[in-house]
């Protein structure tokens, strides 16, 4: 799985971090990531790989 995968889920993150368009990025807008989501990573891809909107809004209606 490369980096432009959801660590949790496996689909495509669509993460824009690392581009000139990153300022753009769902995720940067997103807030703080709940911990608790967060520890769902494992953690060979953690700070490596960015975690979807779909698992993000997920977690967030759990």
């Amino acid at each position: 799985m490369t980096t432009d995968h959801c660590p949790i889920c496996g689909e495509q993150n669509k993460c824009l971090v690392g581009t000139v368009e990153q300022s753009n990025c769902w995720c940067i807008n997103a807030g703080k990531f709940p911990d608790k989501l967060l520890e769902l990573v494992p953690a060979e891809s953690r700070g490596k790989k960015c975690i979807c909107r779909k698992c993000v809004d997920t977690y967030k209606e759990v």
